[in-house]
């Protein structure tokens, strides 16, 4: 007979996710503080060109989307393209990447918590920047714990706030540009080619205007992992791909257009106080800042609760293949992989205590670790499903849900990432993160080959046997 231990290693994730929460999982995972303030800097950087930056990001985001789709329908995992990884270009692979996004995501929860507190900072002085944070952190962790149900929850009406924000801003913004916002002294959209023109800093400012958008779109391949945890998850996965699109340029198209249609792209107040809220200034709107405050307090809230989310669950995948410790593997009664959210949860509590303890040093530093793994990841996406494709075909798989113009865009992706991976190590703007991100996929790949260094492969083992 199995004891309770035994059992208890053995259970699985649960279906405990509703169709609309994953529904808004899926919005939330590409709505994030980077659209809400982060933009500013972008827009900063290309002038009104910067539409073009968000339209090239969100096409690749898109594409690369759609292969994930394809492979994550005809699988649905919760390693998702770690496990895909595994499958299609070999294990060391699928150990590499998935690690990396894991170390991705256990350095954003610190991130995230630290720039929810300084919100409430702000708001109560009295209370240390730091202890809002751990407090954060606690909360969401607690709610993670309890069960998926929760977390679901939590995300959905996080998202919601942010979708009704988003919608609300752009109707605002409609009408000043039509000229019939009561409160707006300015109209129409003449800051596109006012200060310099359409393209002020040339097309190379566009460029580098991708490699500032594309992170802003990070986040949303965790549907993928997410729908293992509901019922029908190859409907939820090929529903939330094909509306990636319209997401896409209903959030970010429509509100940057309005953004450097209403305001200068030069104006200094814009990268002062965020996009969002200088439009919202500009158009003499009540309340502006704390309701903007409010907004993005909800939005790194959101994004810690994915992003611990996440995390646990790709912990959870890796110790599952084998490639992370046995006990990771343990779920409670109620579907959840305790000591994967656990760990996970430490991970970032050590990177607020490294943050406060040792501020503008050793965290930057990690955190300039992460520069290019948004990349890496695609990149690797692209080439599972180019190989993957390949072995389903081979196996006689069903591929119900399939990547348009295979393998020419498959081949074109992987061909964009490469030269924009290119483009970040030569450009000292960004090598230094590149290089780093670049030492740290080296350190994981060099664990990959020496705990895969003692195990003997079958023939191996078969001639040893015989000898």
């Amino acid at each position: 007979m199995a004891t309770p231990h035994n059992k208890n290693e053995h259970r699985s994730l649960k279906h405990g996710l509703t169709s609309r929460q994953v529904s808004m999982i899926s919005i939330a995972g590409i709505i994030g503080a980077g659209l809400f303030i982060g933009s500013s800097n972008a827009i900063a950087k290309a002038g009104p060109a910067i539409l073009i930056s968000y339209l090239i990001a969100g096409t690749l985001v898109l594409l690369v989307m759609r292969m994930l789709g394809e492979m994550a329908v005809a699988n649905p995992d919760s390693g998702s393209f770690s496990t895909y990884a595994a499958r299609a270009i070999g294990p060391r692979a699928g150990f590499t990447i998935g690690w990396l996004y894991w170390w991705f995501w256990v350095l954003i929860i610190p991130v995230e918590a630290i720039a929810g507190a300084d919100i409430l900072h702000a708001w109560m002085p009295a209370v240390p920047s730091w202890l809002f944070a751990f407090l954060i952190m606690i909360v969401l962790s607690a709610t993670n714990l309890v069960s998926v149900k929760n977390f679901g929850e939590f995300e959905y009406w996080f998202a919601l706030v942010k979708v009704v924000a988003i919608l609300a801003f752009i109707g605002i913004c409609s009408a000043a540009v039509l000229g019939i916002w009561p409160l707006a002294e300015v109209s129409g959209v003449q800051h596109l080619w006012q200060s310099g023109g359409f393209m002020p800093n040339g097309f190379g400012a566009v460029l580098g205007g991708v490699l500032v958008t594309i992170f802003s779109f990070f986040g949303a391949e965790i549907v993928t992992i997410a729908a293992d945890e509901t019922a029908n998850p190859k409907d939820k996965i090929r529903r939330a791909t094909n509306l990636v699109v319209y997401r896409i340029a209903i959030f970010y198209l429509f509100s940057i257009f309005f953004i450097v249609s209403l305001v200068a792209w030069n104006d200094p107040a814009l990268v002062k106080v965020g996009s969002f809220q200088r439009v919202l200034e500009v158009l003499n709107v009540p309340g502006a800042k704390l309701a903007v405050d409010i907004v993005v307090f909800v939005a790194v809230t959101s994004c810690m609760n994915s992003g611990l989310y996440t995390a646990s669950r790709m912990l959870y995948s890796l110790a599952a293949r084998g490639e992370a410790p046995e006990s990771v593997r343990r779920v409670s009664g109620s579907g959840v992989p305790t000591v994967a959210v656990v760990l996970s949860t430490l991970a970032g509590f050590v990177g607020c205590f490294v943050n406060y303890a040792f501020p503008g040093q050793v965290f930057g530093f990690l955190l300039s670790t992460t520069g290019a793994i948004a990349l890496l990841v695609y990149l690797v996406i692209a080439i599972s499903q180019l190989r993957m494709r390949a072995i389903m075909e081979r196996e006689g798989t069903e591929i119900a849900f399939k990547m348009w113009l295979f393998p020419w865009l498959t081949w074109f992706v992987i061909g964009l990432i490469t030269l924009v991976l290119g483009y970040m190590l030569v450009s000292p703007s960004y090598r230094y993160e590149t290089l780093l991100t670049a030492a740290v996929t080296g350190a994981i790949l060099f664990i990959a080959f020496l705990r895969r260094q003692p195990v003997a492969s079958p023939r191996t083992r078969h001639r040893e046997s015989r000898g």
